[in-house]
């Protein structure tokens, strides 16, 4: 089962209101200015431990490279990256008519967890499961786990 990861204010937090992961030695935290959300190295490495496939799905348009090298850094490896770009090419393509700018439908993905409002109601018109996480919460990796094993458990039920 695939879960995926929108990165700016789900994984992409500001230190100003959120607790992050210990910043990057310099000059890899120049390199890298983005501040990992508290928990996002135990909750992506937990996921994978319980045989879970984790994506990031960005509208971004960070490249493949860089998300990888920023996230190696903290001992993290994807499975898969969509980001703008990917999007673009993959799921938008020639289409006259302009679809969401997240479509986890088409990559398989199981879950995905977003911050945006737009994509919450995308995921009930275009029929994708989204939980949503924004605000700071202590227990936001519990949820997000929950949800992942719950989602699970309704696929293999079909």
């Amino acid at each position: 089962m695939r879960v995926s990861f929108d990165l700016d204010e789900v994984l992409f937090v500001s230190p100003d209101y959120m607790e992050t992961e210990p910043e990057l030695r310099f000059p890899l935290n120049r390199m890298f200015p983005e501040r990992l959300r508290k928990g996002t190295v135990y909750l992506i490495n937990e996921l994978q431990r319980r045989g879970f496939e984790v994506w990031v799905y960005t509208s971004s348009f960070r490249t493949d490279v860089y998300i990888r090298s920023l996230f190696r850094r903290y001992g993290i490896h994807f499975d898969d990256i969509v980001n703008g770009y990917r999007h673009k090419a993959e799921v938008q393509k020639d289409r006259a008519i302009t679809l969401p700018q997240k479509m986890p439908s088409h990559y398989h993905i199981s879950l995905h967890i977003d911050d945006e409002d737009a994509i919450i109601a995308n995921g009930k018109t275009y029929g994708f499961k989204v939980l949503r996480i924004c605000e700071p919460d202590e227990h936001w990796t519990d949820k997000i786990l929950e949800e992942a094993e719950r989602i699970r458990k309704l696929e293999e039920s079909k």
